[in-house]
């Protein structure tokens, strides 16, 4: 089976389609898929709903997609430093399902593992848990979270080899292997693709089952906040 494409366009081609739901990995700016996303926009795919924990910020991540009035919902943790995510959700233009970080996760990963749902004690007492299943186990209530399961999944890994095994670095590693175990489709974009056999089993953090289509690429490595002091004077 052919994994390897030669651009995010040639990846995406045929799998895209409006009101589809689609898992992206990333968390603030690191990680993100953004040669995919650029593409997503290329399409002018729209109605979309993303499984994503933030949208990056204005121009750069899932923020460029809200700037062309693509996503029509957003499943995530965290909205701050996105004005137009946030100013599209006061305004009531834009849907959002708030979640905690961990539930998101494990959200993702329960909907690539084939499990419908789990009890979790996160949020029970919030806006979290209106109008979800309570139920008590121990004297303790929890409430039941739905596994997510997408159209497309779309993640970024540094290094993956011929047959989509991954590799992931340092804390771009983040949302990106639950987001990519929990889509119909995975495509995933990376920095280098190595010769099948040339990864260490041990040090493969995802494999190669949950990938379908890859591309490698040349990526921006921003820096979300940067904080300085003036420099003393010698």
């Amino acid at each position: 089976m052919k994994k390897i494409y030669g651009s995010a366009q040639e990846a995406l081609d045929g799998l895209l389609f409006d009101g589809m739901f689609i898992a992206a990995g990333g968390f603030g700016l690191c990680g993100i898929p953004e040669l995919l996303l650029a593409a997503i926009k290329d399409a002018g795919t729209k109605d979309l709903t993303f499984a994503s924990n933030n949208a990056g910020v204005d121009d750069f991540g899932i923020g460029i997609l809200l700037q062309t009035r693509q996503v029509k919902k957003m499943i995530s943790s965290y909205v701050g430093e996105n004005a137009e995510f946030m100013r599209q959700y006061l305004s009531g233009e834009l849907e959002l399902e708030f979640n905690p970080q961990g539930t998101l996760a494990e959200r993702m990963r329960a909907g690539g593992c084939g499990i419908p749902g789990f009890y979790t004690k996160t949020g029970v007492g919030t806006v979290i848990a209106d109008g979800k299943e309570h139920k008590d186990f121990n004297g303790q209530t929890y409430i039941l979270e739905h596994g997510i399961v997408t159209d497309l999944s779309i993640v970024k890994a540094w290094k993956a080899d011929e047959t989509g095994n991954l590799v992931f670095r340092k804390t771009a590693r983040n949302f990106n292997p639950p987001a990519a175990m929990c889509g119909k489709i995975c495509v995933v974009e990376v920095e280098e693709i190595v010769p099948t056999g040339s990864l260490d089993p041990d040090h493969i953090h995802l494999p190669g089952i949950y990938v379908h289509r890859i591309i490698a690429g040349t990526h921006e490595k921003r820096i979300e906040q940067r904080t300085t002091r003036k420099r003393e004077d010698a």
